[in-house]
């Protein structure tokens, strides 16, 4: 089986070749998965995307004139695929719907960390000789209002923390998981969880429902200099509500590893360059606002997780198997 690897990273080639199934032969291109480059599928009987690769009708009607039969995406999510026009020209869609709950709630645990305890700021403070304490007074998580919206695996993973802190946890999702009650968290109503929260994040998946789910009304509803934790995808926030928001001191503190723009700036080295992009930039002139780009994921147990599963998905397709990670 050929597979051609779009949005390649060194590690996604290094890790593919050391976790996945030998059966598979990778053809690994760097470039975005667009109508322009979907030609570097040519003879492919699959291609593996990520999270920014696009995949709408004219780019997967180009993949089945390629020749393409299988779409695997090495990530959960798939807002990125038209997943009617896939099945209306027979493509299957498989995915990797959890490869480290744990990576993704410890990274998202470590931006409320450093943003409440400013290690970024105290780090460079000290590299330059300065142990000064003004400016970086913090507060306990111990007894703070977590709120969680999104109580799948990651929110598990995120509320097992959290709880360990001495946190009381409120939590939002139409399926209520037995497990968080068990463990000590509650459910609740959005409009219940924003006036109660002291730190809010986000653990859900954006549809159509959830896009914006982070806007002017919703942010209107919380405390003032609420914590906002984003680690899913970047449009379930709204930037611009947001920016008004930490303008006004409504959002206190604000940590992104993700953005609703991030497709032409993630996962590429931009050091030597002007971002044209105003509203990211204005995002970066706040001090209380951490981004990372888009690293929650990556640990080693979860790259290998991702190949592993990627390749038994696609084995699993060319054999005519039941797949359990089919999308449609």
């Amino acid at each position: 089986m050929k597979v051609c690897v779009f949005s390649t990273q060194k590690y996604d080639e290094q890790a593919f070749k050391q976790w996945s199934d030998p059966a598979i032969d990778w053809v690994f291109l760097s470039q975005k998965l667009d109508l322009v480059s979907a030609h570097g599928a040519t003879g492919a009987d699959a291609v593996c995307v990520f999270v920014n690769d696009q995949l709408d009708a004219p780019v997967l009607q180009r993949l089945k004139e390629l020749g393409v039969r299988f779409i695997a995406l090495r990530c959960a999510g798939f807002n990125n695929v038209d997943i009617p026009t896939a099945t209306q020209l027979g493509l299957s869609v498989v995915r990797v719907p959890a490869y480290s709950p744990q990576a993704v709630a410890e990274h998202s645990v470590g931006l409320m960390l450093c943003l409440d305890r400013k290690f970024h700021k105290a780090y460079n403070r000290t590299r330059d000789n300065n142990f000064d304490l003004n400016g970086l007074l913090g507060f306990n998580l111990h007894g703070k209002t977590v709120g969680i919206i999104g109580t799948g695996r990651i929110g598990v993973a995120a509320v097992k923390i959290l709880l360990g802190f001495g946190c009381r946890v409120l939590c939002v999702d139409p399926i209520k998981n037995p497990q968080m009650i068990n463990m000590g968290a509650s459910y609740v109503s959005l409009d219940e969880l924003y006036p109660q929260a002291d730190i809010i994040s986000l653990y859900c998946p954006l549809t159509p429902d959830s896009r914006h789910l982070i806007n002017a009304q919703s942010l209107e509803k919380m405390k003032d200099g609420v914590m906002l934790i984003n680690t899913s995808r970047g449009a379930l926030v709204d930037t611009k509500a947001v920016i008004k928001a930490l303008k006004s001191a409504k959002i206190g503190y604000l940590g992104l590893d993700v953005y609703e723009q991030e497709a032409d700036l993630f996962f590429k080295d931009l050091s030597d360059q002007i971002i044209a992009d105003e509203v990211f930039q204005r995002l970066l002139t706040f001090p209380n606002v951490l981004i990372t780009g888009h690293q929650a994921f990556f640990t080693a147990e979860a790259m290998a997780q991702i190949s592993r599963i990627t390749s038994d998905n696609l084995l699993q397709l060319q054999r005519g198997e039941p797949c359990p990670n089919v999308v449609g």
